[in-house]
């Protein structure tokens, strides 16, 4: 089937099944390979993405279930005013070890400030719960979060 969809604000024409998974339109299909595969299950967060402003974990979510929703990928986050700030934050704070989870961490970071700009901890620790760090490093997350926040 053909969809069209509104992707970083761009319009995208793509021909595939319709319960196929968004991250591997994404990825296979656009080539936007900013956003990861982890778990394939929605449990890591790795592949984080926005729809309509809400998070969602593309690797479970039906391309034809996105409909008119613009979806926001970590390619474009840096053009909004929480995912700019993040990514400042996450560099100054030197948050990434081997990196591979930041693009879904940082995505649900962006839609965090955008609900909350002032996070408490417990707000944190909501909105980050389902994003897997195997390197350990929720500290520098966390820290980056509110350097970002300037909480």
């Amino acid at each position: 089937m053909a969809f069209t969809l509104e992707i970083n604000g761009k319009h995208h024409e793509v021909d595939v099944d319709g319960d196929a998974p968004l991250l591997w339109v994404l990825r296979d299909v656009l080539g936007m390979t900013g956003t990861k595969f982890g778990c394939g299950q929605a449990l890591c967060g790795v592949c984080t993405v926005h729809v309509g402003g809400q998070p969602v974990r593309s690797c479970q979510t039906r391309v034809d279930s996105v409909g008119d929703s613009a979806v926001t990928t970590i390619e474009a986050i840096g053009h909004t005013p929480e995912g700019a700030a993040l990514q400042k934050a996450w560099l100054e704070l030197e948050v990434v070890q081997c990196g591979y989870c930041q693009s879904g961490q940082i995505m649900s970071a962006a839609a965090l400030l955008k609900d909350a700009p002032k996070p408490t901890d417990d707000d944190i620790d909501a909105a980050m719960s389902g994003n897997v760090c195997r390197c350990g490093t929720y500290q520098r997350i966390r820290a980056a979060i509110k350097h970002a926040a300037g909480v």
